[in-house]
């Protein structure tokens, strides 16, 4: 019975709250003629606060029910927002709506591995000067992310040099493969192997070792409801401001290609301030483990239900990278594996990473 009268009591604090009110705010910004200053403000406003509230009650979650778990939660729910936002661009059938979903998800891969990972083992250093984490955790999320890459943004180059794309049957098993892949390491992640993608007992802190026990069922439950809540105003609220986003790069003069890097970098902002936060509190490998997570999961689900869009709707969907992409891709992976091949990390490390994210964010607005 207490636990029930605390559930109705929490309903009414802010962080449940503002979830609903973004809600009711987003519906009313769609029910109006046009976006103005004002309502673009109000917009941008309220997606930065539903990422953080998402953030929160994500992290909620993850103290609830356990490292491995917890992650996923949050790169899951980084995945959702992703796929909605790429459908919702992608139905609008405009002149690059063939290249969005690539444009979107390598930018998340770039992002996670260069900017994320750069920005944990910058702060990281500057605060700890080196951080440990676990080999075989890192090198297996590198390992998934770098056969899916290949898999999904070089395959379809020597599938089809003329259109970079896969056919359908081409596309279904594919997808397939990725999936499967990334359900073998959820339960490798999750199970079989949980201790290697768990931080070191001495990186916690006894509020890291408490919060586990410290929150209910119910606080569980209510924050999942409030995640939903978020992601859902999340989606709606950079839908809304997707001619914004457009318009935004047209002013500047960069290709169109830009609007799936926005995204991405939209979308990945939970993932970041997790990951920042966690590297801050000396759990360097739970950082790795929200960007690579991410990344894998951004490849791994957003892109067979792409495909699978574009079988449903007949439309094209080119998935090759073009070359300079690929020496990107190539440049990020071949220095991640020597990052992540030592155990230990230093802020020369993160700087390197962090300079192949600018000439990669350089190249893209300044082809």
């Amino acid at each position: 019975m207490s636990e029930a009268r605390f559930s109705i009591k929490a309903i009414f604090q802010p962080k449940h709250l503002i979830p609903l009110l973004s809600l009711i705010i987003l519906v009313f910004l769609k029910g109006t003629s046009e976006m103005n200053f004002v309502y673009s403000l109000i917009a941008i406003t309220l997606l930065g606060v539903s990422v953080m509230t998402s953030v929160h009650h994500a992290e909620v979650i993850a103290h609830k029910i356990g490292e491995g778990l917890g992650t996923l939660v949050l790169a899951l729910s980084v995945t959702i927002i992703e796929v909605g936002l790429i459908l919702s661009l992608m139905g609008l059938n405009g002149p690059d709506a063939s290249v969005l979903a690539r444009d979107t998800v390598f930018a998340a891969v770039m992002i996670v591995t260069n900017g994320i990972v750069a920005l944990c083992l910058i702060l990281g250093g500057i605060k700890f000067r080196e951080q440990e984490f676990q080999v075989q955790g890192s090198r297996s999320l590198l390992v998934v992310l770098i056969a899916l890459s290949f898999l999904i943004f070089v395959l379809p180059i020597y599938s089809s040099k003329e259109t970079s794309s896969f056919s359908p049957l081409q596309g279904i098993i594919i997808s397939a493969i990725s999936l499967i892949l990334y359900a073998l390491f959820i339960i490798f992640q999750t199970k079989t192997h949980k201790s290697y993608f768990e931080a070191e007992t001495s990186n916690l802190s006894v509020v890291d070792e408490q919060a586990h026990d410290e929150i209910t069922k119910a606080e569980a439950w209510l924050s999942f409801a409030s995640l939903c809540i978020s992601l859902v105003a999340v989606i709606g609220l950079a839908k809304l401001m997707s001619p914004t986003i457009e318009n935004f790069v047209v002013m500047l003069g960069a290709p169109k290609s830009s609007v799936g890097l926005i995204i991405a970098t939209i979308v990945l902002l939970p993932e970041a301030w997790a990951a920042v936060s966690a590297a801050r509190a000396n759990r360097l490998q739970t950082s790795l483990n929200l960007a690579l997570g991410s990344g894998i999961a951004s490849i791994a689900l957003t892109i067979p239900v792409v495909i699978g869009y574009s079988i449903m709707t007949n439309t094209e969907l080119i998935l090759g990278l073009t070359p300079k992409n690929l020496v990107f891709m190539a440049m990020t992976f071949s220095v991640g594996t020597i990052t992540l091949g030592t155990g230990k990390s230093t802020l020369l490390q993160g700087a390197v990473h962090g300079g192949i994210l600018t000439a990669y964010f350089l190249m893209s607005f300044v082809p």
